[in-house]
């Protein structure tokens, strides 16, 4: 009994205390990482100056003994590093966080009992930036040398396993115009170690796109690769052992190895597509083009092998034997009509020598057929490294409605049409760039007939009839180009020069045309404004139009009728230069409002902002047409539309455009000289002068005496400004200068110089009794001041102070001529009626010099009376039948 109690409290003790020590144990495991914190910093810190030549950064380092146990776990988060010269600032490397494995007795080793092992590496979402300047600085080399190289660093690397997960890396090579990017990337890599050879098992995927000057051969492939690899460490050599990888849906095996020697790398490795099935040839294809062909069903082979054999250093290159080989091959999409058949493909890519200016591609053979269309082309390009070299032949017919018939491509617009060529050429690509002709060979046709082509930015389809080209050295002859769309129809030939240029080195393709059209309508190239019209547009509303800057041309037209909004152009001739994105008018000449139009003058889109300045000159223009045909003769002459009649004017303006490439009224500056043919005025058609008919009722305005009138403008700033100009009723005559806005405000002066007879009966009477001829010449400057705006104009005169100053003046003549003071004071009198009155025109105001009466001339009350009395008269007359007008008409 005593036996069985004590077992109990043996066995009761001793979970207790293998409880409490497992507890220790887990809370050392926690703890000490807090312990070592900072000496782990300090690790890493030291490590990164020993052996980096860079700015490194990281928001933290950790410690764990649970997550790898029984090995110690170390973490760096946020790791950024940062280049110095030459490529300071540049990011090198940025990483969510790097970690690593390692025994524990690694983290208690002091600095004189040697480096400390690491077991496993783990990188995570790294993005590595690799990049060589045109000098040929790489900016990864950001190793420290040694001075001792015998001298140890701090830490050694025993891995027997590493992945980088979710990670990205570019290498840009400025100096050989490469770039090479990929994503995507994951790649673990699991070794073992022996005495003699250790194998490394690697698996990779990632997506990798590769551009050599400016050219893109690969864009964004998917590449899974596996690769079990020997490692001999000793000789610097690994040898492929099984391999397979995945070029989008392309397998491809290879074996060999690479060899490093001090003077480079020594390379065997063949290559080729296990299978013989055409489908492997569509598997290359990026499955975003090529969709998916899984149930696509094709004949005939598809071969692709190759050999990379031979030094890889900095004067040579290994040799290479690629092929790519298919014969009498077809496909054909189960959704879609039709097959491609008699495909025959036979493309070498070879280096013999070891150069790399030896290395060309040989497309000897790649015919095609689709219906009874046949297509055949070869070329050869040599040289590749350097100046290439170019020779290529195309011979075939191809139905453009058929492709998308044939190949699930996704076109923005749908294509139709008969394509027929058979063009050779040959060049390098140095004759292309300076424009080297004699360099340039290229000879054939090429022909396009029934194309239709459709977008979202045009209203209408464009159909091309036909278009016939001939290939010649230097320059490519338009035959034949004929078209139609809408309303319009377009005829045109011409020169071509520097084709090749402009589709393969990005220079400026340049011209010569000559266009004829019976029909032209601007709104057949343009998206109507609808809620459609917006849905389709392209570019976005902060976008200006803009004049291509790749064309360099002259287009000289011939156009029956130009359609513009409301206007019809007719016999349209003249010259169209479009050069750095400016487009200039020469001679342009039109009829238009019944008269003849010419324009000259520019529009550029060089800036962001696209301005304008032209010359215009019009003969004959029917006025009353042209008003209602043109908002800015609205803006710029808005009394026009009381005019009937013809006008000659000669316009000079310039200014911006806004993104519909209309003008912008309030930044129009320049000049105009207007002038006026057998015109009549209708004032009912201008609140203007309505307003004036009411004020001035001794002025028929329909009667106004236009002919030959001539107008001095200026405009700026959305201002016009009328120089004063002379016209005439009957025998009065009448001086206008101002100026108004285009938002139809005014400020006019029209002074006009009545002559006493059109005052009323009663000073007439007064005349009469004078009895004078000096006294019939007496006139009288009325100004009408106007303002306002058009649509709501103000009048208002100075009529009843000038005629009571006339008034006056009658009198006392009267006066002096029946009391006896002599004709010498009659004079005086008289010349101060008549030469008195002078009107300042030259700033659109009036001044009124009138003889004053002297006091002493005027000595009795009875007198005073007269001339009240006499004023009273003279206004009665003139207002008679009539209700008393104020002097301020609104």
């Amino acid at each position: 009994m005593n036996t069985t109690k004590k077992r109990k409290f043996t066995l009761k003790k001793f979970l207790k205390i293998t409880g409490i020590s497992l507890l220790i144990i887990v809370l050392l495991l926690i703890a000490v990482p807090f312990v070592f914190q900072s000496q782990i910093k300090g690790m890493v810190k030291t490590f990164i100056n020993e052996n980096l030549n860079a700015k490194v950064e990281f928001s933290d380092v950790s410690l764990s003994l649970l997550k790898s146990f029984p090995q110690a776990y170390v973490e760096v988060s946020d790791l950024v590093i940062t280049n110095y010269e030459p490529f300071k600032d540049e990011t090198l490397a940025t990483a969510k966080s790097l970690s690593f494995s390692m025994s524990v007795k690694e983290l208690f080793k002091s600095a004189d009992e040697g480096a400390i092992v690491v077991n496993t590496i783990t990188l995570n979402e790294a993005l590595l930036t690799l990049k060589t300047n045109s000098v040929g600085i790489v900016n990864y080399d950001i190793v420290k040398e040694r001075p001792n190289a015998s001298e140890s660093s701090s830490f050694a690397f025993d891995i027997d396993q590493y992945s980088i997960n979710k990670s990205a890396l570019t290498y840009i090579d400025e100096e050989s115009k490469m770039i090479v990017h990929i994503s995507e990337l994951n790649h673990t890599g699991t070794a073992k170690i022996t005495s003699d050879i250790s194998e490394l098992d690697t698996k990779s995927e990632a997506n990798v796109s590769f551009t050599m000057d400016s050219t893109k051969y690969l864009n964004n492939n998917h590449v899974t690769l596996d690769a079990l690899i020997d490692m001999d460490l000793d000789n610097s050599k690994y040898t492929f052992k099984d391999n397979k990888a995945l070029i989008n849906q392309l397998p491809i095996e290879f074996k060999g190895y690479v060899q490093l020697l001090e003077n480079g790398q020594d390379i065997d490795i063949s290559f080729e597509n296990p299978g013989s099935s055409f489908k492997d040839f569509l598997a290359v294809i990026p499955e975003a083009y090529s969709k998916n062909i899984e149930n696509v069903n094709t004949t005939g082979d598809f071969k692709v092998s190759g050999i990379i054999k031979g030094l890889y250093s900095d004067e040579t290159i290994p040799t290479l034997d690629i092929s790519l080989k298919s014969d009498n091959a077809s496909f054909k999409y189960p959704d879609l009509p039709k097959r491609v058949e008699n495909i025959i493909i036979d493309t070498e890519i070879k280096n013999e020598t070891g150069k790399v200016e030896d290395t060309y591609v040989a497309i000897n053979t790649l015919n095609f057929k689709i219906d009874n269309d046949v297509f055949k082309s070869s070329a050869t390009l040599k040289n590749i490294t350097g100046n290439m070299l170019v020779n290529a032949d195309i011979d075939g017919v191809l139905n453009l409605a058929n492709i998308t018939k044939a190949y699930p491509v996704e076109l923005k617009n749908q294509l139709s049409g008969i394509l027929k060529a058979k063009i050779n050429t040959a060049f390098d690509m140095k004759a292309i760039e300076t424009n080297a002709f004699e360099r340039i060979k290229s000879s054939g046709s090429m022909n396009v007939t029934d194309f239709i082509f459709s977008s979202e930015d045009i209203i209408n389809p464009i159909h091309i009839s036909k278009v016939d080209m001939t290939f010649n050295p230097a320059t490519v002859s338009l035959n034949t180009f004929s078209a139609k769309t809408g309303k319009s129809d377009l005829n045109a030939n011409g020169t071509i020069q520097n084709l090749l240029g402009f589709l393969l080195s990005d220079q400026t393709l340049k011209g010569n045309f000559n266009v004829n059209s019976n029909t032209f309508a601007l709104s057949d190239f343009m998206v109507p404004k609808d809620k459609t019209a917006a849905e389709n547009k392209t570019t976005s509303s902060s976008e200006s139009l803009k004049i291509p800057a790749f064309l360099d041309c002259t287009i000289n037209a011939n156009v029956g009728t130009v359609l513009y909004d409301n206007l019809d152009l007719k016999d349209v001739k003249g010259t169209l230069i479009i050069k750095d994105q400016q487009a200039t008018l020469k001679d342009l000449t039109s009829k238009l409002f019944e008269g003849a139009l010419a324009v000259s003058g520019n529009v550029t889109t060089k800036t962001d902002t696209p301005s304008f300045n032209l010359s215009l000159s019009a003969d004959s223009f029917d006025i009353a047409k042209s008003f209602n045909g043109l908002d800015m003769f609205q803006s710029i002459a808005p009394i026009a539309k009381a005019l009937q009649g013809k006008l000659n004017t000669k316009i000079n303006l310039s200014g911006v455009l806004d993104k519909e490439f209309s003008p912008v009224l309030n930044t129009i500056s320049g000049n105009a000289f207007a002038e006026l043919l057998t015109t009549k005025i209708e004032p009912k058609e201008g609140e203007v002068l309505n307003k004036l008919q009411g004020a001035l009722n001794f002025v028929e305005f329909n009667k106004l005496d236009l002919k030959d009138l001539k107008a001095h403008l200026e405009f700026n700033n959305g201002k016009v400004t009328v120089k004063p100009f002379n016209l005439a009723y009957k025998d009065i005559g009448i001086t206008v200068s101002g100026s108004h806005s285009f938002d139809k405000s005014l400020t006019y002066d029209a002074v006009f110089n009545v002559p006493a007879k059109y005052l009323g009966s009663e000073v007439n009477r007064l005349i009469g009794k004078i009895n004078d001829n000096e006294v019939n010449k007496i006139t009288i400057p009325v100004t009408a001041n106007i303002s306002g705006s058009y649509t709501s104009p103000k009048v208002s005169t100075d009529l009843t102070s000038g005629v009571t100053n006339l008034t006056k003046q009658l009198i006392e003549i009267e006066k002096q001529k029946l009391i006896g003071q002599g004709k010498d004071k009659i004079k005086d009198l008289l010349s101060g009626l008549t030469g008195g009155n002078n009107t300042n025109t030259s700033g659109g105001t009036t001044s009124t010099d009138t003889t004053k009466v002297k006091n002493d001339s005027i000595k009795t009350t009875p007198g005073k009376d007269k001339v009240k009395e006499g004023v009273k008269n003279v206004l009665g007359g003139i207002l008679s039948g009539k209700k008393k007008k104020k002097d301020s008409v609104n």
